[in-house]
């Protein structure tokens, strides 16, 4: 009784939550006018789509983010498990303050440094660029990249080492057919929790780009709410562009963020 119970009120809570994105995906299928007249009618077509995916430069901004969302979290990702593989499995003098340094990068807003980082930017000629975005994020991102897969790579057993060695595999190719498949629910968290913030992110892009062409999703938008201010079908058809790559990132990655968050609680 007590678990039937508890599954209700979490399908309650799901179908609640669930109801603004239902609305907003109708929405988006829908004219201005039917909208306000019925706010709960049914879909007409995808006229919204194309005008905010033509119109409104929606493809532009898509681009560039999917551009930088994927180059930042793999260069972040590859540079973070070369760092934690070693911190994990290999013991060497000066491993405790190496893995320090790492994780003190976690302590700090990056933000507070924004103004040393332009000037970097600035004379490597990465500002307004997407190559400067996408190091930006990249180097953000290793910190906590670092301390998740350090901490997964020392939960390994160490006889798969030893049975990789006996085998006749060098430190290379036991990180990559041995160590590496065994991360990967590790490596899709922190993949998820990287793209997640970037995809979204605000600042970086509205301090570090210029030209409107090379702009990404969340500072596009705000061009673009000023445009269609008036139109809410196109207004809900980008927001729902926005929303989708989110949600199949988090419905396919599921069970393995599942099993990266929980890893080591029977051993």
């Amino acid at each position: 009784m007590k678990a039937a119970a508890v599954r209700i009120l979490l399908w309650g809570y799901a179908a609640f939550s669930m109801a603004p994105l239902v609305v907003m995906v109708l929405s988006s299928l829908r004219p201005t006018g039917d909208i306000f007249d019925q706010p709960l009618g049914w879909p007409t077509g995808f006229g919204n789509y194309a005008k905010a995916w033509t119109e409104a430069s929606f493809s532009t901004y898509v681009v560039n983010s999917a551009v930088v969302v994927v180059c930042a979290v793999l260069l972040g990702a590859g540079v973070s498990l070369l760092a934690a593989y070693p911190l994990g499995r290999r013991e060497f003098r000066g491993r405790s303050a190496l893995a320090a340094y790492f994780v003190s990068g976690m302590t700090l807003p990056a933000h507070l440094g924004v103004l040393p980082l332009f000037y970097l930017l600035e004379s490597m000629g990465l500002v307004d660029s997407l190559t400067g975005l996408v190091l930006v994020y990249a180097a953000g991102s290793v910190p906590f990249n670092v301390f998740v897969l350090t901490a997964f790579f020392r939960q390994l057993p160490h006889e798969l080492d030893e049975a990789a060695s006996l085998d006749g595999a060098g430190p290379f190719a036991t990180f990559w057919h041995v160590m590496l498949p065994l991360v990967r629910p590790a490596l899709a968290t922190v993949v998820v929790f990287q793209f997640v913030p970037i995809w979204n992110d605000f600042f970086y892009p509205l301090v570090l780009m210029r030209d409107e062409t090379k702009l990404t999703l969340p500072v596009g938008l705000t061009h673009f709410f000023g445009q269609f201010q008036n139109d809410w079908g196109t207004l809900f058809a980008g927001l729902v562009m926005t929303t989708i790559p989110l949600v199949v990132l988090f419905v396919l990655a599921t069970r393995q963020i599942v099993a990266g968050l929980t890893a080591g609680m029977n051993r």
